[in-house]
């Protein structure tokens, strides 16, 4: 090695660590898959421990019993989910019908207009009842997975609300159960890190939040002037899927844009996408600067890759995970390089 240029050596290091680094990854990643039912739970209680946990200490401060606050907070939860999760899925179901009428009528628009490249959307329109009887009867052959499926899912959420429950109330206790577990003469670097991880996920839920209730509230208000039925509802989906950045976005603008168009006519359709385009304007200029640079710092092509990652461990789920995961993974970063940065290595004590 002695051989080698300093240039070439630190180059091979660092390839070293690269690669030890990848293979530690890849090793813990497959092991989460095999885990999945476990670890799934886990993960997405401390996403709404991170979420919760401003609500359940307001209920701690005013002297209520720390069981209660959790319980309380835990049927808090519930209530808001479930009911924003009713009012999409009935908005969705009351304008399904016209929505896909609205379709063929504009594939007819499109095919007086344009000719034989409207026609082949026409035939499309008129084909796709056939399609979906197919993909219908396709889906039917396969209803016991799909019945597993949703079974695991309902498991997996009853046990992530017992375990946010079960952190919240003992949250107290987590840094010296945390403290006792690191390896001797490490507990203090272990305790800044988990802290700055947490507060990291933390600052990205309730900065995601703050944004998607306002990206909701903004696009209901259009939605309502703009009289779209199921206003309401759509303004709700957008909350939910405000927690996958960007595709979330895309997703619920789309419904939108596609209720507008089955019920006002295609002009209301431009103006439902106008009132969409603008929030997003807002959101990525305006909001996102003001309200997330101050909880999580992560460049916008960073969360895309994280997204794209994400996906392809673990579908929509790795999508809503993958984003807050690397939050904490920068915040343990820059505790370390705080930490570790000054010669005497105390400036982050």
């Amino acid at each position: 090695m002695q051989l080698l240029p300093e240039g070439a050596r630190r180059l091979a290091a660092w390839c070293v660590v690269l690669l030890l680094v990848a293979g530690v990854a890849w090793v813990g990643i497959r092991l989460c898959g095999e885990f999945r039912t476990a670890v799934v739970p886990v993960l997405l209680a401390l996403l709404g421990t991170a979420l919760l946990r401003p609500l359940y200490r307001q209920l701690v401060k005013v002297r209520v019993n720390r069981s209660l606050a959790a319980g309380l907070t835990c049927v808090g939860v519930v209530v808001v989910v479930g009911g924003a999760v009713y009012i999409v899925v009935a908005a969705l179901i009351d304008t399904g019908d016209q929505i896909v009428a609205s379709l063929k009528q504009a594939a007819k628009s499109v095919a007086e207009h344009f000719g034989a490249a409207g026609t082949s959307l026409d035939d499309l329109a008129s084909n796709s009842k056939d399609l979906l009887t197919k993909f219908g009867g396709t889906a039917a052959s396969n209803v016991i997975s799909g019945v597993s499926v949703v079974g695991e899912s309902i498991a997996v959420a009853v046990l992530a609300l017992l375990l946010v429950f079960f952190f919240l109330r003992d949250s107290h206790r987590a840094a010296d159960a945390l403290r006792s577990l690191a390896p001797r003469g490490t507990s203090d670097t272990v305790e800044a890190m988990a802290r700055r991880a947490f507060q990291a996920v933390e600052g990205f839920m309730r900065g995601t939040t703050i944004i998607a209730l306002i990206d909701a509230l903004c696009i209901t208000i259009g939605l309502l002037i703009l009289r779209v039925p199921g206003a309401v509802g759509l303004g709700a989906l957008v909350f939910v899927t405000a927690y996958i950045p960007y595709l979330g976005a895309f997703l619920s603008g789309s419904v939108a844009v596609l209720v507008a168009l089955a019920d006002r006519g295609f002009v209301i359709a431009l103006w439902a996408l106008g009132v969409v385009l603008a929030v997003q304007v807002l959101e990525g200029h305006v909001l996102q600067p003001m309200i997330q640079s101050r909880t999580v710092q992560m460049h916008p092509a960073v969360v895309m890759l994280t997204i794209t990652g994400g996906a392809s461990v673990a579908g929509i789920l790795g999508m809503l995970l993958a984003v807050p995961l690397t939050a904490a993974a920068f915040g343990v970063v820059s505790e370390l390089r705080t930490r570790y940065a000054s010669p005497d290595g105390s400036a982050g004590s």
